[in-house]
């Protein structure tokens, strides 16, 4: 076993870590990646300054866009772990190309989910230390994080023995943590499916529908990775991979769609109080059509069906509206459970409208949300100059 794989080798210093070649589209990458994390600074320090108060959130809709924010990257982990497997642990050639990237880039998204959820829990390491000498086995969030823990570790060991060439323990720990990842993300879903006070969530849609929605993210980031590694220009090898990965990818958002049909029939069938009428007020939504089906679904199905999978380049620009759809999707999920008011006795008390819960997220959450994604774009490009992620 090598351990000097891990550190820095083909000739990098630390005078090279900061140079990059020099083109518009990568000085407007790193420009933006600072910027966006100089904005999640920002947000962190007036956090700390005026804690949850800094935030949007209310006692009757305690859970805002951060939480959305941590679903959004843990499924980006979840998918790309599982997109990796298919090569390493279970030997599918097409998919060995992506084992490195999507691993590292698994590492970096659950790393950067755990970063925005510390600003939401209010005491992590508190949190942490609880967690463990007072386990709450009955409790979906105890096992959330429990599992997203172990989940981590694997993945690590998994990029570990991958980048030291021991495919034997890099499948073992590939293994793991797949199996962990898959029972930590379908747990996810149950945390929202076991919500018996909130019709529209209560169920078991949401930790079959988790995992599908992962593996769509996953192939979704694929693209971007790769589209953005080979600057549009892919070698034959890679491009055949890739023309594979929308052949599946397609087969995956029929089944997607599939599946959001059937969620909103059966929400809608009966008109169920605080069911129907919150599922109606969700699909006749502008972020349900515009965000989670035209962007998310409907754009890169339709090139894949017409393409057959073959246009490349239109799906890598087809996966960055995916993701915008993708994000929709977890703000939706987080945003429209919580719609039905949670105080009748209230509500009569004071004759109030029975109206929806109104949640509009406040500039320091959109600071910390957003500049997640430059602290993501930081940690990938740190790791590209570090490792060699090429298969």
């Amino acid at each position: 076993m090598n351990l000097s794989k891990l550190l820095p080798y083909n000739k990098h210093t630390v005078k090279s870590f900061f140079e990059f070649e020099r083109t518009p589209l990568n000085i407007f990458m790193f420009l933006l990646s600072i910027g966006l994390f100089t904005f999640m600074l920002i947000g962190i320090v007036i956090y700390l300054l005026h804690g949850h108060h800094a935030y949007g959130v209310t006692r009757q809709h305690p859970w805002g866009l951060l939480i959305a924010m941590y679903v959004f990257f843990v499924v980006s982990s979840t998918g790309l772990c599982i997109m990796s497997s298919l090569g390493h642990v279970f030997n599918i050639k097409a998919f060995k190309i992506v084992g490195k990237r999507a691993i590292i880039g698994a590492i970096i998204t659950i790393t950067t989910g755990f970063v925005v959820i510390a600003f939401e829990i209010g005491h992590p390491v508190r949190m942490v230390i609880y967690n463990i000498l007072t386990p709450g086995l009955t409790s979906a969030i105890w096992w959330m994080g429990t599992l997203y823990g172990l989940y981590l570790f694997f993945i690590i060991m998994e990029f570990f023995f991958l980048n030291n060439d021991n495919h034997k323990y890099s499948k073992i720990f590939g293994l793991a943590g797949l199996v962990v990842g898959l029972a930590a993300h379908s747990n996810l879903g149950a945390v929202f499916g076991f919500l018996v006070a909130r019709p529209i969530a209560n169920g078991v849609f949401f930790p079959l529908y988790f995992i599908l929605s992962a593996m769509v993210t996953g192939s979704y980031l694929l693209f971007l990775i790769y589209g953005w590694r080979y600057k549009m220009k892919f070698p034959p090898e890679v491009k055949q991979s890739m023309t594979t990965l929308a052949q599946v990818l397609g087969l995956l958002l029929a089944i997607l769609m599939f599946f959001e049909v059937w969620r909103a029939l059966t929400a809608i069938y009966g008109l169920m109080p605080e069911r129907g009428d919150i599922a109606i007020h969700m699909i006749t939504s502008k972020n349900f059509l515009i965000g989670e089906v035209l962007l998310g679904m409907l754009i890169p199905f339709v090139i894949i069906v017409l393409s057959k999978g073959r246009a490349i380049k239109l799906m890598v620009y087809a996966s960055m509206t995916g993701m915008v759809g993708i994000f929709f999707m977890r703000y939706d999920l987080v945003h429209d459970t919580q719609l039905a008011p949670m105080m009748p006795l209230k509500i009569r008390e004071y004759s109030l409208p029975p109206g929806l819960v109104e949640y509009t997220p406040s500039p320091t959450e959109w600071m910390i949300a957003i500049g997640a994604i430059g602290l993501s774009f930081m940690m990938y490009y740190a790791a590209d100059k570090f490792f060699d992620l090429d298969h």
